[in-house]
Parts: C-alpha cells; structure tokens; sequence
C-alpha cells in the first residue's frame, strides 16, 4: 500500500508531537487520526481501517507498568495483528524501544526525528506491508558492517540500536571490555551519520599528560609553552563538523574531566596561549572499559560529565558471550589474511571450529584476529586443523612466579619457553609456532638459556 491511500493513527500524550506529525503528513497520508489517551486504541482501531500506528513509549495513564508502550504494543498486536506498528521514543528508552521490536513492532524512532527520514520509514513498512520491493537506498547498508559481524541476539540489537541513533548528534558511550570492538563501532557510527563526510578524529585521552591533555584537545599558540613553535589546532578543532572519538575516557584525571565538560558546555575550546574562545561543531563519541557502576564513583569521575557524555550507551558485549558469533569472524579473518599474505582461500575442518567455539577468549575479538592471522601466516595446507590455532599466552595465565617484579625478563623468557614446550610434550615446531618464533630462533634460546 502507498502512503497516499493510507490511515495512519498516531498516539501521543504530547499535543506538541500529535500536532507536529499530523502538520507533516497532512499532504503525504490520506487519513490522519490523533489520540492522546491509549485507552481509546480499540475503540479507534475498530472502527477505522488502520494501516500504521506511531505510538508513544510512555503514557501518564492508568496503566502505570513503567512501560506503556510495550503494554499497547501488545494490545494492538493482539486486536489487529496485521497493522503496522512504528514506536516513538526519547534517547533514554532505546533499550526498550529495542525490545519492543520483539514484542512485534516494525520500527521506532527517536525523538526529535528527521522528517524525511520518518515519512521514508513509513513508506518503506507501508511497501513491505503490500510486498513492493523497496527502491536502493544510496545510504550506507545497515545491519552488519564488513568490519563489524555478527548474527548474535545481542549484536542484532545492538545494530537495531545504532541504525537509530547515528543519523542523530546524540553523544555516545561506548562500553565494553578490551578487544571487543569499540574503535570499530564508533567509525560504524560516523559512517552512518550525517556526519559522514566530515572528519572522524580519535583521541586516546587515556595517555595524555595534563599539559598534553589541553594542548592535544584544544590546540596552542606559538609560545605557549616550551616546544610550542607554531599554532596548532587541537582535535576539537580538527573535527569541527565530524566526530570527535575520545578513547579511554574513563582514565583521565579530575582535573582533565574539569576542563573537557566545561569544553562540552560551552561548544568552544580556547587554545594555550590565547584568550580567544572558538566554536566548535562535533559530535562525540566517547570509550571506556571501565564498567558504568564504577565510572559512577564520584571520586573517580564526575556524575555532571557521565550525563553530558551518555546521552546513549552502548555495551558491546565479550566474544564470549556471542557465541554464534565465532565462526563468522574466523572465516571473517581467514579470508581477509590469505588475501593480505597471497595464499590459497583458506578454511576450516571440524576440530579446528570446535576449539574456536569452545574457547573463552580472554582476549576478545582482538585475541580472536591474532590467532587466525597467525595460523594464515604460518599454514602450509589451505584447510586449518585444531593444531594450527595456537591461543596467545599473553592471555592465558601462566605459572605465577613468586615476587615476579624483582624477576629478571631474560627468567621470564626461559619458563615461558619451558611452559610451552612441555604443553606441547617436547615438540619444538609447535612450541615454536605458538611462541611466534621459527624453529632456529627457538633452538638460539634455549642454547641461550642451557635448556
């Protein structure tokens, strides 16, 4: 069905939106119906030939389940199962909003929306709806980007969650242990932007100094300090128009945190060495692996900066915990190295995906990258074998040696090669190849260390 020759019913207790979408498709829809009391959604579902509701995800109503929406998602599901459904929610219920896509609903969107982009998602559902294959979008594909698989339940959401919020300049914080994928989610977030075409500048501001710190971010004047010998723009400058990606945002200092949320306040940095504030247009991501309970520790980070930074949050998850995942990204990597290294398409037999699965990867997807690339590099058959993925040891605990600080490096070598060489009963080219050492650099050390 065309929007033309359609009833579209939109629910809101806000009379601002009701007014403000029905002003929009006043000349695109053939019906327009408002309401701003859900209770009235089966009196007005029978009696008009409803095609799509937009509904509010939150009602003052009598139904107080701290989720209304979800509450008449079902309710329209259950009355009319084939009307379409496009949720309307704040930056703050996103989550939710994911979850109502499972409770049956076709999409949402997020307030304030894009009115072009909102009448193209109720075009598109109304085309689905009458089985009309939609025209291509010249827009980045969304779903999973090349860098960024996954069929998991979890990534699934995750990409619901960011195919929603790039086209907005909502500030994100992107959450999540070592390995698993935050740089690439964030360069995700640009691409899909509408900032896309503008700068993408990352900062890890976890290893700036203070004086480092304001200079980087917020540039200098010739003379500033010591090695000043020309102006600079900082980064804040650099991606004025883009998206500024601040890396390691939970290890910075109080004082550092004073100085970026007066920044983030104002929309104007001043460089060292100069008075002259300069407005600054970004939009910022920021990353951490540091868990959000204790980012919240007042004496670590200040609550003020934790709002101005979280308008949206996304926690991307431990290899371990998308499975599903695993093989994806194996054959993922496998394909990308033998193309980088010249070697035969490679693959995989039975026991060498059943070790990949059963893995904890401590290490993440990182871990998960270096391994394949190793067994690519070090393969001279073009199917791997469970021998051929050698796991790093730098993520595998090891033997703890007592008062290990005051242990010479050239000790830790010997029973790292000791450790591995009695893993492997004694054979040298497995130990060698999982110490990433060729059999003669191996047979060199341990003449070295007498083994």
């Amino acid at each position: 069905m065309i929007l033309k020759k359609a009833t579209v019913l939109i629910v809101d207790d806000d009379p601002d939106v009701l007014t403000a979408v029905k002003l929009l498709l006043k000349t695109e829809a053939q019906e327009i119906i408002t309401e701003k009391n859900p209770e009235n959604l089966n009196w007005l579902l029978q009696r008009n030939q409803v095609d799509l509701v937009l509904l509010d995800m939150n009602f003052n109503s009598a139904i107080n389940t701290g989720n209304e929406g979800i509450y008449w998602l079902r309710k329209i599901k259950e009355w009319k199962p084939a009307v379409c459904v496009i949720m309307i929610t704040a930056y703050g219920d996103i989550d939710l909003a994911v979850r109502s896509l499972k409770e049956g609903a076709n999409d949402f969107i997020v307030k304030p929306w894009h009115n072009e982009k909102l009448i193209d998602t109720i075009k598109d559902l109304l085309d689905k709806k009458e089985g009309v294959k939609p025209a291509k979008s010249s827009s980045k594909s969304s779903g999973s980007d090349t860098s960024i698989l996954g069929e998991s339940e979890v990534m699934e959401d995750i990409f619901h969650k960011v195919n929603k919020i790039a086209p907005t300049d909502a500030n994100i914080l992107l959450l999540g242990e070592n390995g698993t994928g935050k740089d690439l989610m964030a360069k995700a977030i640009h691409e899909r932007s509408l900032r896309a075409d503008k700068p993408f500048v990352k900062v890890d501001v976890g290893a700036l100094t203070d004086t480092l710190f304001e200079s980087e971010l917020f540039g200098h004047k010739k003379g500033a300090f010591t090695d000043a010998r020309e102006d600079r723009a900082g980064r804040f400058e650099e991606a004025h128009g883009g998206t500024l990606f601040l890396d390691e945002i939970g290890n910075i200092s109080l004082q550092q945190q004073a100085k970026l949320l007066t920044v983030l306040q104002n929309r104007q940095v001043t460089r060292l060495g100069t008075n002259k504030p300069v407005d600054v247009d970004i939009r910022l991501i920021c990353a951490t692996n540091v868990p959000l309970s204790e980012l919240a520790n007042e004496g670590r980070f200040r609550k003020d900066l934790i709002y101005r930074i979280n308008t949206v949050e996304i926690n991307m998850p431990p290899l371990r915990k998308r499975n599903e995942d695993i093989v994806i990204l194996a054959k993922h990597f496998a394909r990308l190295y033998a193309g980088k290294y010249l070697k035969p398409a490679i693959d995989f037999d039975a026991a060498a995906l059943q070790k990949l699965k059963s893995y904890n990867y401590p290490g993440n997807v990182r871990e998960l990258q270096y391994t394949i690339e190793r067994a690519v590099i070090m393969a001279d058959d073009p199917v791997l074998r469970a021998d051929d993925l050698l796991f790093s040891i730098l993520e595998t605990p090891g033997e703890v040696v007592e008062d290990d600080d005051n242990v010479p490096l050239s000790t830790l070598e010997k029973n790292a090669i000791l450790r591995v060489i009695d893993k492997h009963n004694g054979n040298i080219t497995r130990a060698a190849k999982e110490l990433g050492l060729t059999r003669t650099a191996l047979y060199r050390r341990l003449s070295k260390y007498d083994i």
